[in-house]
């Protein structure tokens, strides 16, 4: 394959991802431009010398040796094709043995944690620097082992990748590497501390956007080993989850702002494990058993597109900002419409196990707009009247929501059944949503025997450097950490101690 063809074929795949449609346009057009104006050399005459004519074995073999990589090429192509269709109809990112790297902290029987770098003093409240950078905002955060947050920073990426209508990687990463010891700093000034100060570091290694996470993880690896403080690589999912275990009353009930002139029991925690876990993302759709830390039983996962790309995908194709992503603009949005008013089909009906899907839905809504621009004798969904999309927003997020309650639904009539769990954390970006809140809250409020239900404050339901600092605390608390040298990160990430309860084992 030529370097076009290559870009051409990776930039066609990240056109139906979670990359900006107007960012592989652009690209895209660059490049036909680029082979247009520019002649490409036959690839049979590359190998050949211009100035002598005399036989040469060596540029005969260079000639042959494409050929013998493109059937190797081939031969690893079917073999990948052979590999994905065992996981068809399956969830994503639940480990079946496929992964080269999984999240297991505690070993193969999930209890025998390493202290590899070391342990601060859990004899008394010890401090930990925070750093996320595992998308688009970069954020840091200082938390002390009682769960208090004495200083924290985030900059925010909203107006970055506003024109592309999302995330686009290499801008991302270029905005971390400007900001990452700007916002460590400020959260240092607001705890009154300097960098030697802390007890230990903690940052995200995963799953997130690979170039992204490695400015974080690079700054703190490099902190870690000047100031000799034990290092934790975080796991993204985890320190969403981990979020619900901090106590409320950490927090002023007003305004969700720390009360740092208080000190709290360090072992206090506001949800004991073990406990069911619904994480809705931008890019994850999971219900977990949460056993322990580092032990996790994935119940069910979504199939193809998170709630959260379900959200953004709405939302650009109702014209909607999605700088600050497409949730909040739908929500908002959907407040001016009739939930009801648009027919939209409940994905996944007929398997009754705890899984999600929403590309179907995605489809769904575009569908129903193509058709109300119809009635309208409007050409595009831009052109469509202010309720018409209001009425699009609150019908999609109504039969989403719904799926999320059949499935939770049924996850919790199995936990409670198996192992008497009555607790449920709702974690991740979406739970920031106020009518998700309102409706699983009614949810476990209307069981049989009710259930607790823990959701973070909305501010901390997104990503930001207190997630990745308070990951670390519940890794230290257990005497877990990891060696700084050489720590790698991983786009994907899974749980190695989960499995499929709907799967056969």
């Amino acid at each position: 394959m030529t370097l076009y063809g290559l870009w051409l074929s990776t930039l066609h795949r990240a056109s139906s991802s979670r990359i900006p449609a107007a960012f592989v346009s652009r690209t895209l057009n660059s490049l036909n431009i680029c082979v247009n104006t520019h002649r490409r050399v036959p690839p049979t005459t590359r190998h050949l010398s211009v100035t002598n004519t005399n036989f040469d074995e060596s540029n005969v073999t260079a000639a042959t040796e494409p050929k013998k990589r493109n059937k190797t090429e081939k031969s690893s192509l079917q073999s990948g094709r052979e590999k994905r269709r065992k996981f068809i109809g399956l969830a994503k990112a639940v480990d079946r043995g496929q992964w080269d790297n999984t999240y297991s902290p505690g070993g193969a029987n999930g209890i025998s944690f390493e202290a590899k770098s070391g342990l601060p003093n859990r004899d008394k409240m010890f401090r930990v620097l925070g750093i996320e950078s595992s998308c688009d905002d970069t954020g840091a955060a200082i938390i002390r082992s009682d769960g208090t947050i004495l200083g924290e920073s985030l900059a925010s990426q909203h107006a970055i990748h506003e024109e592309w209508g999302g995330v686009v990687p290499g801008l991302a990463k270029t905005a971390h590497e400007e900001n990452i010891d700007k916002v460590i700093n400020e959260a240092l000034q607001k705890a009154n501390m300097e960098i030697g100060d802390v007890d230990a570091i903690g940052v995200t290694v995963g799953p997130g956007l690979e170039i992204c996470l490695r400015v974080g993880c690079h700054k703190a690896r490099d902190l870690a080993i000047e100031y000799n403080k034990p290092f934790v690589g975080v796991h993204h999912l985890e320190a969403h989850i981990l979020m619900s275990r901090i106590p409320a009353e950490r927090y002023d009930s007003k305004d969700d702002t720390p009360t740092e002139d208080k000190l709290f029991d360090v072992s206090a925690r506001a949800i004991e494990f073990p406990f069911l876990a619904l994480l809705v993302s931008g890019g994850h759709c999971q219900i977990l058993k949460c056993l322990g830390i580092g032990k996790y039983h994935i119940i069910g996962g979504t199939l193809d597109d998170s709630l959260g790309e379900a959200f953004d995908k709405t939302a650009r194709l109702l014209g909607l900002p999605v700088g600050g992503g497409g949730g909040p603009a739908v929500e908002a949005l959907a407040k001016e419409g009739d939930p009801k008013s648009v027919k939209l089909p409940i994905p996944l009906q007929k398997r009754k196990d705890c899984d999600f899907s929403y590309a179907g839905l995605k489809t769904a809504v575009r569908l129903a707009a193509e058709k109300i621009c119809v009635e309208r004798g409007v050409d595009n969904v831009d052109e469509l009247p202010h309720k018409d999309k209001a009425n699009i927003a609150a019908s999609f997020q109504h039969v989403a929501f719904r799926h999320v309650e059949i499935r939770l639904g049924r996850a919790m009539e199995q936990v409670e059944k198996e192992d008497g769990i009555k607790q449920l954390a709702v974690v991740g970006g979406v739970a920031a949503n106020k009518e998700l809140r309102k409706r699983l809250d009614a949810l476990c409020s209307e069981r049989n025997e009710p259930w607790d239900m823990l959701v973070p404050p909305p501010r901390l339901c997104t990503d930001q450097g207190a997630m990745s600092a308070w990951a670390a605390v519940e890794r230290l608390m257990v005497g877990s950490s990891d060696v700084p040298e050489g720590h790698d990160v991983f786009a994907r990430y899974p749980f190695s101690f989960s499995s499929n309860n709907n799967e056969e084992k």
